[in-house]
């Protein structure tokens, strides 16, 4: 088993030991304080590992030390692998962006769209366009989140069990047969909402692969990437790596929360956010991103593909801020857009940090985080398991002490 390791001084990949020390104190302050458990961060400049710290605990009560080669959940840092996983058909000749959903799903045949009302008094009407791959790659399907309260669709989806994305004991593809009876809450590609069309993506790239979404992965992404820890399980050997999840409670401490059920091969494999991986899986992958499709010798895809992958597809040329309401009106959301599956710069004057044009990456639900700064050639990623349910975030500094690190 392989680790991540530190492959080169701070001075010598252009960033400064003190400004990095300052983020370390930072983030070791929020251990001490009790926000968080622990933590590993890393920081790679020209391909090269020249930051990383570990501190605090991976499980708190058992005293088990944040290690670099724990494992964490990575929710919705899950989103990029199954984009590249649909990136690699499409250029294959087996999927296209501009492919009806309901060519490879029929169940989105006739997709409806809300116009008014709620529960038994909502309207609908039939949707003027189909739902496209695309559609789902850039969160602009019309599709929705149950555990949203902004809008009556949401409801729709909590009362059909769909609050955490799935029914108890359903596969994906009776998950996504699920989604497609429901409305969408717009007309497919006018707008952003971010959703569990991911999930919907997945169950695509298992159909037109011929494989399920877990295979897939180990065999065309994972196992050619050398990411030798991640997957949507964790074995009996590797059980005693993972971290212990924590929810954040009401007066701002931590306590161990349910997590997701890896311990076996789980029955729903989440495209959104079923994936489990170390740091050095996870680096590998943005790594992989950064050299625009090739890693080690190893190329899935074209240059072209993850430089569309990463340039703002929203309509418009808008950023995520402009839509809706409540997550999306979030401060760190100014400035920033969203391509394939990623989130990308787009106005570095309108974001809450410091952030180079064109920087993009995205986040998970237990607090983890990757960009990747081509303008600066730098790959972060900063892991730890805390679901929130408030407001506090370590991101924005951790962007400005990063941005601040950079001296060349």
């Amino acid at each position: 088993m392989e680790r991540l390791r530190r492959q080169i001084e701070p001075r010598e990949a252009g960033l400064d030991p003190k400004t990095l020390a300052r983020l370390d104190e930072y983030l070791g302050r929020q251990v001490d304080d009790g926000r968080l458990p622990g933590y590993l961060l890393s920081v790679a400049r020209h391909g090269r590992v020249a930051h990383l710290t570990t501190y605090g605990r991976r499980d708190v009560d058992a005293g088990l030390p944040v290690e670099t080669d724990t494992l964490w959940r990575v929710y919705s840092m899950t989103k990029p692998v199954t984009s590249v996983a649909a990136l690699i058909l499409v250029e294959e000749g087996r999927l296209s962006l501009t492919d009806p959903v309901s060519r490879h799903l029929p169940e989105f045949a006739e997709p409806r769209v809300y116009e008014s009302g709620e529960g038994a008094a909502m309207r609908t009407r039939p949707a003027r366009q189909p739902i496209l791959v695309r559609h789902l790659m850039t969160h602009t399907s019309g599709l929705t989140f149950g555990f949203y309260y902004d809008h009556p669709v949401d409801a729709l989806y909590r009362e059909a069990g769909l609050e955490h994305s799935v029914r108890p004991g359903a596969d994906l593809a009776q998950t996504c047969a699920e989604y497609a009876r429901l409305p969408l809450q717009f007309e497919p590609g006018t707008q952003w909402n971010y959703s569990v069309a991911s999930n919907v993506l997945g169950r695509i790239v298992e159909v037109v692969s011929g494989q399920s979404l877990d295979a897939f992965f180990a065999e065309r992404i994972l196992g050619p990437l050398g990411m030798t820890d991640a997957g949507f399980q964790v074995s009996p050997d590797q059980a005693g790596r993972l971290a212990q999840l924590y929810g954040e409670q009401e007066d701002g401490s931590i306590a161990p929360v349910p997590g997701l059920p890896l311990h076996g091969r789980p029955r729903f494999l989440s495209g959104s956010g079923g994936m489990v991986a170390t740091a050095r899986d996870y680096h590998r992958f943005a790594e992989f991103l950064r050299r625009r499709g090739e890693l080690d010798g190893v190329r899935l895809l074209a240059p072209e593909s993850v430089d569309t992958m990463a340039s703002n597809q929203l309509p418009g040329g808008v950023d995520i801020h402009t839509y809706g309401s409540g997550f999306h009106q979030l401060p760190g959301n100014a400035g920033v857009g969203f391509g394939l599956g990623v989130s990308v710069v787009i106005d570095p004057e309108a974001t809450e940090s410091p952030s180079s044009l064109g920087t993009f990456g995205w986040t998970g639900a237990a607090t983890t985080i990757f960009w990747v700064d081509p303008r600066r050639d730098l790959t972060v990623q900063f892991m730890t398991q805390v679901r929130r349910r408030s407001s506090f975030s370590v991101y924005p500094d951790l962007k400005r002490l990063l941005h601040e690190a950079v001296v060349d």
